[in-house]
């Protein structure tokens, strides 16, 4: 008796969610293509606009009038107001470090080693630090080597001409 109330209590239950909403909606109405206006090319003006009936309709049916859209005007997207920020439209400058900073006027001040990686702490004249592995740009060079107690640096005075070497090394103190 309880396996047939549960095919039963099963059977309910399919029922009550098949006619949950299974089924799919009616397919729209069937109606002709209207024609569409093309879309002025200077600002309309405020006058409201009224809808054209649909060839075949009665023109007693009365429909409600549209109302054109408020002209907005649009910049021309062309200036940005910083406001002390980056300008996020300008290609960043991806050559180099800080301005006028050159590897010949820098001075390496330490090699920190771990299992994983090695990278070379270098001090710049106005005294800010920066760390680097190789592969990194710092001013108009690009680190490649960390040796045990020395750097070396790739240096061009333009990207693309040929490049000079610049070794660092650490100082004793």
């Amino acid at each position: 008796m309880t396996r047939a109330r549960a095919v039963v209590s099963l059977a309910g239950l399919c029922a009550a969610l098949g006619a949950c909403g299974g089924s799919p909606p009616p397919p729209p109405a069937a109606s002709t293509p209207q024609p569409v206006a093309a879309a002025p090319t200077a600002p309309a003006a405020a006058a409201p606009a009224t809808r054209v009936p649909p060839p075949g309709a009665s023109s007693a049916a009365k429909t409600p009038p549209l109302v054109a859209a408020p002209v907005v005007p649009q910049g021309d997207g062309t200036s940005y107001e910083s406001k002390g920020r980056r300008d996020p439209f300008v290609p960043l400058d991806l050559t180099g470090g800080p301005k006028g900073l050159e590897v010949a006027t820098t001075k390496l001040t330490g090699i920190v080693r771990s299992a994983r990686t090695t990278l070379a702490l270098v001090e710049a004249q106005d005294g800010i630090g920066y760390i680097l592995k190789p592969g990194d740009t710092l001013g108009d060079g690009r680190l490649v080597e960390i040796g045990a107690d020395s750097v070396v640096f790739a240096v061009s005075a333009k990207p693309g001409s040929q490049s000079n070497r610049v070794v660092l090394k650490l100082a004793a103190n």
